[in-house]
């Protein structure tokens, strides 16, 4: 049986509250492997999450961020309910005291994300949804709303790091939209696209515990997203998802039409 949300979401609000903000702008960072930031903060929940989650839920496995790449792909391949946990997604932004991070958690089951849950602790913003369920921001139901706005007055939030040098450039030179901004949180980039806070998503490359939550959370809500190959973003696995989103059809019809995708 899947967990309740409000299970779930407990959990992490707690965790949020009792790990993360105590230490918010307060913890030294270091550095793994591949450049990105890690504090005691991420380890402090991924432990504490992964306990209360096996604890309820004995007959699902855990898999967290901060876990080694031998131990994620065992994990993320259970024929079990995999937890998958970004403990800190924006460490960047937690460790210099910018107020744009959260908790994110999905539960992955026979290939398809059966709920996911991002918690923002600063603005008390508990974003989730189940297959049962819908979507809910603070238990109240949440529909991605419609923005009535052509391309060329949309706002953008994307991501120009990880993008193709080619598309990249390309969007300097022709820009489709309004405005853009790039905040450094995946998971709460896609709640606060499903709130209408931003109307078009573009992201080079993402993890799944980036963004399995989050981008379930906005589909579940009515949100229109595929990869830049015109794919269905999610799929378990650790391979890395390029992800394209707009708040509603004509709207996504106009943006993945100025990419040149093909949507499956």
């Amino acid at each position: 049986m899947t967990p309740s949300l409000q299970s779930v979401q407990k959990i992490l609000v707690a965790a949020a509250r009792e790990e993360l903000l105590p230490r918010f702008n307060r913890v030294a960072r270091t550095h793994k492997a591949d450049g990105s930031v890690l504090t005691e903060a991420d380890i402090a929940v991924q432990e504490r999450v992964a306990g209360e989650l096996l604890r309820n839920w004995p007959g699902t496995v855990f898999m967290g961020e901060e876990m080694s790449v031998d131990e994620q792909q065992q994990l993320i391949a259970s024929p079990n309910p995999v937890w998958c946990l970004d403990p800190l997604d924006g460490t960047s932004n937690f460790a210099a005291g910018i107020p744009y991070f959260c908790i994110s958690l999905a539960l992955l089951s026979h290939g398809k994300v059966q709920l996911g849950v991002v918690y923002d602790p600063l603005r008390d913003e508990c974003f989730a949804a189940s297959r049962a369920e819908g979507a809910m921001l603070n238990g109240e139901p949440l529909t991605v709303p419609s923005s009535g706005l052509p391309l060329k007055r949309a706002t953008a939030l994307i991501d120009f790091k990880r993008l193709a040098p080619e598309l990249a450039m390309r969007l300097v030179r022709e820009i489709p939209y309004a405005s853009q901004r790039s905040f450094g949180s995946v998971a709460l980039d896609w709640c606060w696209l499903a709130t209408g806070r931003c109307h078009i998503y573009l992201h080079g490359r993402s993890n799944v515990w980036d963004y399995a939550a989050g981008q379930f959370i906005f589909q579940t809500a009515g949100g229109q997203s595929c990869t830049l190959d015109g794919e269905a973003i999610f799929t378990q696995a650790l391979t890395p998802r390029s992800a394209v989103a707009a708040l509603d059809r004509p709207l996504f019809e106009a943006w993945t039409g100025y990419l040149d995708i093909s949507c499956r």
